[in-house]
């Protein structure tokens, strides 16, 4: 069964200190095209946990 704490939808600085970096890190990595797994809502970038840890397991996130 999946963690309902992991589909919920997180900010940028959330984000961030859940991967342990300044939310200009994040904001880089988007910009340059990281495939950073976010979805822009309004005039903020949300996260999802489960697609962050997807993300980093998968070795785009060359942190």
């Amino acid at each position: 069964m999946t963690d309902m704490t992991n589909d919920k939808w997180i900010n940028i600085d959330e984000a961030a200190e859940y991967l342990g970096v300044k939310p200009a890190t994040i904001r880089d990595w988007i910009r340059k095209g990281k495939d950073v797994p976010a979805k822009k809502i309004g005039k903020q970038w949300k996260f999802k946990r489960s697609e962050l840890d997807q993300w980093v397991r998968s070795g785009k996130a060359e942190l």
